[in-house]
């Protein structure tokens, strides 16, 4: 479980990095939010880039209540996180 979490981690940490990187106002917290403007966040994140990045990498579907607790995260949990919603949609 430990290679599997470690995978999904790194995943998501790439996925995070990349989308972080376009809000410069944004510091390097490992919180999910900063794949988003911390200046001007959307009024809807289900279904933007980051998540469809997400549902893409991981092979899942991320409804709005689920984006919604995703997006106040940290990268840890959000792992821990999307490992269960793998395991569900088995």
């Amino acid at each position: 479980m430990k290679n599997k979490s470690q995978a999904v981690y790194q995943t998501l940490h790439e996925i995070y990095d990349r989308h972080r990187r376009k809000y410069p106002e944004n510091p390097d917290s490992k919180q999910m939010c900063c794949m988003w403007s911390t200046d001007d966040p959307p009024d809807n994140i289900e279904g933007t880039e980051p998540f469809c990045d997400i549902e893409e990498a991981f092979h899942i579907s991320i409804d709005d209540d689920e984006a919604l607790d995703l997006y106040d995260m940290d990268l840890d949990e959000a792992a821990n996180r999307i490992i269960k919603i793998m395991e569900t949609e088995v």
